[in-house]
C-alpha cells in the first residue's frame, strides 16, 4: 500500500483516533440501513484510546497518510500471557479500498508472530467486508454469540434465579481464583484486565463472582457502565445457571439502562433464559482466532471493549 504508513499511537493522537471510531463506526450502520451507535459524539468513544492504553500489555496503531499526516486508519493491540487480541478496527470512510485495514490487521498478526502467540478477535458477523479480511488473514470463526439487549426497569428486574444466593461481588482476594476459573473454561489468562477491573480506577466496571459448591468459582461476570459502552462481559461460567445468575446480576446493577450482551448460540438454555427475561437479539459475533484454539470447556460471555475473545 502506498502513502499511508503505520506507527505506534501515541497521546496526542487520542482526539483524532476517538473522531475516527465514532464516524468510521456510524458511518458503517448507518449505510447499512441501522441506527448509528455511537449518538454521544467522540466524546464517549475516547474511553477506547483510554483503556487500551491503561490495562497492562495495551496499546495501538494508527495508519496516517503519508502526505497530509493525517490518521486514517486505528486499531489496538492487547498482549496477555496466552495470546494478543486484536481491539476495535476503523478505516476513514474517505479512505476505504486503500488497503488500510489489511496493513493494520498485517501488523498485529506479525506483532503475535514474533512472540509466538495466537491472534484473537470478537468480529461483526453482519459486517462481510470484516469478516472477509480476518478469514483471508487466516483467523477461523470458532463460536458464535448472539448479541442481545435487556431494558431494565428503574426498579430492577422482577426475575429470581436458583443461583441467585450463590452471586456476589467481587474483590481483590478473589482474583487469583478467577484467573484460574478463566484458565479452565476459555484456557486463556488476563490477570491485568482482571485486576483493573476489580480495582475499578475508571468507575465504570462492576465484578460479580459465583460461588462453586467448593472453594473454587462457578462463574464471574464484568460489566460497563460507561455513555460509550454500557455491556455486560467479559465473562466465563462452568455452567448455564451460574451464567443465569451472574446475568440477572448485572441487569440489576445497570438499572434504568439498556445493556448489550453477548451469549454463545450453542447454549440454548441460557439463551432462552435471556429472551424469557425480555432479550431481544441486535447482531451477531463470532470468536476468530488465528492460531492454536484450545476451546470452551464451559460457556464464554466476551465483550469487545475491551476486546475479550
Amino acid at each position: 500500500m502506498s502513502n499511508v504508513l503505520v506507527r505506534q499511537m501515541i497521546p496526542d493522537d487520542r482526539d483524532d483516533v476517538a473522531d475516527l471510531i465514532c464516524l468510521s463506526t456510524n458511518y458503517w450502520y448507518q449505510s447499512h440501513g441501522h441506527p448509528i451507535i455511537f449518538s454521544g459524539g467522540p466524546e464517549t468513544t475516547t474511553l477506547h484510546f483510554d483503556i487500551y492504553h491503561t490495562l497492562p500489555g495495551s496499546g495501538g496503531y494508527v495508519a496516517v497518510d503519508a502526505g497530509t499526516n493525517r490518521v486514517v486508519g486505528s486499531c489496538f493491540r492487547h498482549d496477555r500471557p496466552t495470546h494478543v487480541s486484536l481491539g476495535i478496527m476503523n478505516v476513514h470512510p474517505n479512505h476505504f479500498g486503500r488497503g488500510v485495514a489489511r496493513t493494520l490487521l498485517d501488523t498485529i498478526v506479525a506483532y503475535g508472530e514474533e512472540r509466538g502467540k495466537p491472534v484473537r478477535l470478537v468480529s461483526s458477523a453482519m459486517n462481510l467486508d470484516s469478516f472477509s479480511l480476518y478469514t483471508r488473514a487466516g483467523f477461523v470463526p470458532h463460536c458464535a454469540y448472539q448479541d442481545m439487549f435487556i431494558g431494565v426497569p428503574e426498579n430492577g428486574m422482577e426475575a429470581t434465579h436458583p443461583f441467585s444466593g450463590r452471586v456476589r461481588e467481587a474483590t481483590m482476594d478473589d482474583l487469583e481464583a478467577i484467573v484460574a476459573l478463566e484458565r479452565d473454561v476459555s484456557h486463556i489468562e488476563r490477570p491485568g484486565d482482571h485486576r483493573h477491573f476489580i480495582d475499578n480506577p475508571d468507575g465504570i466496571w462492576h465484578v460479580c463472582v459465583c460461588d462453586g459448591e467448593s472453594s473454587a468459582l462457578n462463574g464471574v461476570l464484568i460489566s460497563c457502565q460507561h455513555t460509550g459502552c454500557n455491556m455486560i462481559g467479559p465473562g466465563v461460567a462452568r455452567d448455564a445457571d451460574s451464567a443465569a445468575a451472574l446475568l440477572l446480576a448485572q441487569l440489576n446493577h445497570n438499572r434504568g439502562r439498556t445493556p448489550v450482551f453477548l451469549l454463545p448460540v450453542a447454549e440454548p438454555a441460557l439463551v432462552q433464559q435471556a429472551y424469557d427475561w425480555g432479550g431481544r437479539n441486535c447482531e451477531t459475533h463470532f470468536c476468530q482466532v488465528r492460531g492454536e484454539f484450545p476451546g470452551f470447556d464451559g460457556i464464554s460471555m466476551p465483550t469487545f471493549m475491551p476486546e475479550t475473545g
